[in-house]
């Protein structure tokens, strides 16, 4: 499905990032991962045929720049990196919301501006939303609301980008290590209250998410939209 094309995924060497890495380079694609800390990605990808390893820092325009500078042409972009802003209205850190938008929203927009002339024909790009933007809850405001500017950001650049295909995926809960910091029980606790609560009875896997990111990437007739892959998270 992917022989022969460059994709490019910004994030970590685990998660959803590594199986996005892992699905479109078992796809044909010559995979380069990019992150800020590319020691750590290269440790991370060692021994894996067709991944290479980039820096660039989402928050730096300046980076980004350089990141393209350095790169020939690319097929698909790919960003899934994130940082949250988790908490009730009183306890939110303005600085940690900016870096919501500057890691989710802005950063991938100037990843648009830089890269869209290297990408070629039948190229995409696919952004990351989530599942908090669909059901509203008290304590992911911040969280919602940069996954909502990331789903007008998609559409926005699927029209002025056209016919590079822009998309954006919404996963719902997946156990990426993301809800570590509640503890062992507590992360039981939630995941299995979310589970029990889905239409589908389960959570997603990183494998999941991929999968749609490679949908995304290869269906030609498919640009503007967000894909809920959440287990129907949203009706429950």
């Amino acid at each position: 499905m992917l022989k022969d094309q460059t994709v490019l995924v910004v994030g970590r060497g685990s998660g959803i990032a590594r199986a996005v890495a892992i699905v479109a380079r078992d796809a044909g694609a010559q995979v380069v991962v990019a992150g800020r800390d590319r020691r750590g990605l290269a440790d991370a990808y060692a021994g894996e045929p067709a991944v290479t390893t980039e820096t660039v820092d989402l928050t730096d325009e300046a980076s980004i720049a350089a990141l393209s500078a350095r790169l020939g042409t690319v097929d698909h972009v790919v960003s899934t990196a994130s940082a949250r802003a988790r908490g009730h209205l009183a306890d939110l850190d303005r600085d940690a919301v900016r870096r919501s938008f500057d890691t989710k929203v802005i950063g991938p927009l100037m990843l648009a501006k830089h890269l869209a002339h290297q990408i070629g024909p039948g190229g995409s790009i696919t952004l990351f939303s989530g599942v908090a933007a669909a059901k509203i809850a008290v304590g992911t405001m911040a969280v919602a609301i940069t996954n909502g500017a990331a789903d007008i950001l998609a559409r926005s650049l699927a029209l002025e980008l056209a016919p590079i295909r822009v998309n954006a995926i919404s996963p719902g809960v997946v156990d990426t290590g993301a809800w570590d910091d509640l503890g062992a029980d507590g992360k039981r606790d939630y995941i299995d209250t979310i589970r029990r609560r889905n239409p589908t009875g389960s959570i997603g896997t990183t494998g999941d998410i991929a999968d749609g990111v490679l949908f995304a990437m290869t269906s030609p007739f498919l640009t503007g939209t967000t894909l809920h892959i959440d287990g129907g998270e949203p009706l429950s």
